[in-house]
């Protein structure tokens, strides 16, 4: 594979957070090829590290016989805020650790890693900004955010709202976990095991389409003797393994609270998201309208049978960019949210073989 630099960190100085101001805030981010070629942004997203351990990481997409070829592009990748690489409530000194770590939104993830950008990387263009999940809801807020630095997105599995049904969805595995015996307000001293187990158990059960569930996929042809076995070993241990409690709810506030019409009033920090008139890109509510103005071309890819980011969700927001070349395809499978996070191999090459014709088209 062409040169891929290790996980590096910008230091942003005195940052400001939709929930508060961190003093120093920091930004995980990884490159793969050469920096002369176009540049293909690639976030994060729920559970996703750089690091590749836990849930999922980023490589799973990248290389030369994947979606993202980093013989032709410049791969950026970003950490979310709170995933435990970037500051999160786990790795920020006091007084801004674990519980009192700042409320974050997309806008100051989108406001960072542009900086990193722009300020690390002397970025001119992103040429593309791919993502899975809330990987996919980031590659929404950077064409309304940054309209003339973004020429194509590409949300897998996401949408540009997260929709009042997702938000009630991450009240289970949220309450799960905040209601557990040993997660003490947040001020634990050693791994809420009760609490994380549960979270997993509440989180998995959305993951997947019921198609998938009622041919048994979960055994994952033999690997699992049941259900609970598999509970334990892919959702359990997928997050005892390696994430914080408090980092796993401050991230899930960020998906929970994701809509590109109602940037927070601190992204006006950035002049440069304020149309003619002073006012917000997205920030008066009307989804339709931000989605409207969006200049830059989409290749949207939804999941028949995703129970988190429902392809009728995004059959709304394509009909609503009038302004820009929105195309539409949906993936044709029965695992459900999964289908997007490189589970299987049907799938993947899918979702490559869409992506490297996206790319490639004028």
């Amino acid at each position: 594979m062409p040169t891929k630099s290790g996980i590096k960190y910008y230091h942003h100085g005195r940052f400001a957070l939709s929930g508060g101001i961190l003093p120093d805030a920091i930004t995980a981010y990884q490159t793969y090829g050469d920096p002369s070629n176009p540049c293909i942004v690639f976030p994060t997203c729920y559970g996703g590290r750089l690091d590749n351990v836990g849930l999922l990481g980023q490589d799973y997409m990248i290389g030369p016989d994947k979606a993202l070829d980093p013989t032709k592009y410049y791969i950026v990748t970003f950490a979310l805020f709170s995933n435990g690489e970037s500051s999160s409530p786990s790795n920020t000194p006091v007084p801004y650790n674990g519980p009192y770590f700042p409320r974050v939104t997309y806008e100051d993830n989108i406001r960072a890693q542009y900086a990193v950008l722009t300020k690390a990387l002397n970025v001119k263009k992103v040429f593309c900004v791919v993502g899975f999940s809330m990987g996919a809801q980031q590659a929404y807020y950077w064409p309304v955010m940054y309209p003339d630095y973004i020429e194509k997105f590409i949300p897998i599995c996401g949408s540009a709202r997260t929709s009042p049904h997702n938000q009630c969805f991450l009240e289970g595995p949220k309450s799960a976990l905040l209601a557990s015996k040993d997660f003490n307000g947040g001020h634990y001293t050693s791994t809420p095991q009760f609490g994380i187990r549960a979270f997993g158990r509440v989180y998995s059960a959305w993951a997947y389409g019921q198609t998938w569930f009622r041919r048994k996929g979960y055994l994952y042809d033999g690997k699992y003797s049941d259900l609970n076995n598999w509970l334990h070993a892919e959702w359990e241990d997928g997050f005892l393994a390696i994430w914080d409690a408090n980092d796993l709810l401050t991230l899930l506030e960020t998906w929970q609270f994701g809509d590109v019409s109602k940037l927070d009033c601190l992204s006006t920090l950035d002049s440069s998201l304020t149309r003619e008139g002073g006012s917000l890109t997205g920030g008066d509510g009307d989804l339709v309208g931000v989605l409207g103005r969006i200049k830059a071309k989409a290749l949207i890819m939804p999941c028949k049978t995703d129970l988190y980011f429902p392809p009728e969700d995004s059959e709304n927001e394509v009909a609503a960019m009038k302004n820009t070349d929105a195309k539409l395809v949906v993936i044709p499978s029965d695992w459900g949210h999964m289908a997007g996070g490189g589970s299987n191999d049907i799938d993947d090459k899918f979702i490559k073989d869409e992506i490297i014709k996206f790319l490639e088209s004028a």
